[in-house]
């Protein structure tokens, strides 16, 4: 097991950071054994407190450890119970006894409130999967009842750049390089620069980081483009627009209800982007010159 680290980010916020990578025995084929570096899978609890004292445990999620004051933040706002930064205190690893199951592996979010936020919205109790971000939602209508708006419609990407999106995150997956077990997520401003790149062996989890790390910062997702270095799922597309994000573009394929969130809250949506992509909704935010206006 690793030793656990913190590190301070700000005035307020702690930043947890634990190995997220161990060494395990294999063997091979012919019966020879060897060392195979595998992705960290730990669970995390995500727990709310507030400044009169009152705490909830809110999920239970799977997640490669590292950044998970990021994730816990992520979620959070996907959920819909953080609108950003100033809604919270400070994030910390939870104070627990040595004896406790959770040492090390929870994290406490205060919030800026002297009450708990109402939590009968949240669909999902005990394990939350790492395949799970919002899953609990059952239908758009439900995800339009809960006040997500449409995207706007500020962003233009050059066309030229899309295939070439999916190979600037893999250059930066890190973790991918040393296990092949982790799913990326990557923030790219519209000329091809990657802002920021998060793994984790969840996917959503990979998005969450991404989107809490801009809310730690203070930073705004709204002009850059979501990349994925899988598929585009239903959770996924759900947490683009939460974070206001117009262009998603993923290397693998879409779900039916992937486009169908991305077509109701106005998400240009991009699928096998290496290789023949798809635009499967708003293809006018797509340019072949960006001085030469819109196409479709």
């Amino acid at each position: 097991m690793s030793t656990h680290c913190c590190a301070t980010v700000g005035p307020d916020v702690v930043r947890t950071d634990r190995a997220p990578t161990r060494t395990v025995g294999a063997w091979g084929l012919d019966g020879s054994r060897r060392d195979d570096l595998v992705a960290v899978e730990e669970p995390l609890t995500i727990r709310l407190a507030t400044l009169g004292g009152a705490t909830s445990d809110v999920a239970v999620t799977m997640r490669t450890p590292g950044h998970d004051d990021e994730l816990a933040v992520g979620w959070l706002v996907a959920e819909g119970i953080l609108a950003g930064r100033r809604d919270l205190v400070d994030v910390a690893p939870c104070a627990l006894g040595s004896e406790d199951d959770a040492v090390g592996n929870a994290i406490r979010v205060t919030l800026a409130s002297t009450d708990l936020p109402d939590l009968s919205a949240l669909d999902r109790h005990g394990l939350v999967t790492s395949a799970c971000g919002v899953c609990g939602r059952r239908s758009l209508e439900a995800l339009a009842d809960s006040g997500i708006a449409p995207v706007g419609e500020d962003v233009t990407l050059d066309a030229e750049l899309v295939s070439s999106l999916p190979d600037r995150l893999r250059s930066d997956q890190s973790l991918f390089d040393r296990t092949g077990g982790s799913h990326g997520a990557a923030a790219v401003t519209t000329a091809g620069e990657v802002v920021e790149v998060r793994e984790d062996v969840g996917r959503h989890n990979a998005v969450d980081k991404l989107v809490g790390s801009a809310v730690l910062d203070g930073r705004s997702l709204a002009d850059q483009v979501l990349v994925l270095s899988g598929r585009a799922s239903y959770e996924l597309l759900v947490k683009a627009a939460v974070a206001r994000m117009e262009v998603v573009v993923a290397n693998g394929a879409a779900s039916s209800l992937a486009i169908d969130v991305a077509d109701t809250f106005g998400i240009t949506l991009v699928t096998f982007a290496v290789g023949t992509p798809n635009v499967h909704t708003r293809p006018g935010r797509l340019v072949h010159d960006p001085t030469a206006g819109r196409v479709g």
